[in-house]
């Protein structure tokens, strides 16, 4: 995507062959790549590249992923991707306590891992963009809009932090705990159901009678397809 040109991310794991697969896919896509094996040089590197968004493996030796992200989103306005070998919920909320913006299970596709990125970035750093446009859809961060087709959504401040945050990542599936922690917070104390709720008012206000733009993705959450 030429839009992205110029943004510049830092990989961050111990095993050198994934860090030469993702330094030579994500250059081709035109992103500035510097790259850390280990939590002390991610520090350093941080600090001297000046990273859009850090991607993280959390087992590294000596300081792990966890204390890189606790650090550096303490000084730093840096979108950040943790990269874990297990699927475990104590992992995630505890990167998500620290400031994780996402997270990836290995091991993942490049595909996935790129679409990750291009949704934290639009997510992280809306100005870069102004409008961002994604199929029939245009999202304005600035005026807080959406508009399908032309015609400007009238949502509420959850609907639009929803709508925009399954915009972004479109083309992935989202769990129910996925999207209470980036649109309520980790925090949120309430029923899971409160996203069913959300999710029928977007479909009322999209026209999407037939479930066509979201989708319940049976046992495992929702997905958008724009495109």
């Amino acid at each position: 995507m030429r839009q992205l040109k110029g943004i510049k991310v830092l990989l961050v794991d111990d095993e050198p062959h994934i860090l030469e697969f993702l330094e030579l896919g994500l250059t081709n896509e035109g992103f500035e790549v510097m790259t850390a094996q280990d939590g002390i040089s991610a520090i350093t590197a941080c600090n001297k590249f000046q990273p859009h968004i850090a991607i993280l493996d959390v087992m590294m030796p000596g300081m792990d992923g966890f204390e890189v992200c606790r650090m550096i989103k303490k000084t730093d306005n840096v979108a950040v991707i943790m990269l874990t070998a297990k699927d475990e919920v104590d992992d995630r909320v505890k990167g998500l306590t620290l400031g994780a913006d996402d997270y990836m299970i290995k091991p993942f596709s490049f595909e996935e891992l790129l679409a990750r990125i291009y949704a934290r970035i639009r997510n992280h750093f809306p100005n870069l963009f102004g409008e961002v446009v994604i199929g029939p859809m245009r999202m304005d961060d600035r005026r807080k809009e959406i508009s399908m087709h032309e015609r400007v959504l009238e949502l509420s401040p959850t609907e639009y932090e929803l709508l925009k945050f399954m915009a972004i990542n479109h083309g992935l599936v989202l769990s129910k705990t996925m999207i209470l922690d980036k649109v309520w917070g980790y925090d949120f104390g309430g029923e899971e159901n409160i996203v069913e709720v959300y999710i029928r008012s977007l479909r009322d206000k999209l026209g999407d009678k037939e479930h066509k733009l979201i989708r319940t993705i049976r046992g495992a959450g929702y997905r958008m397809d724009l495109t």
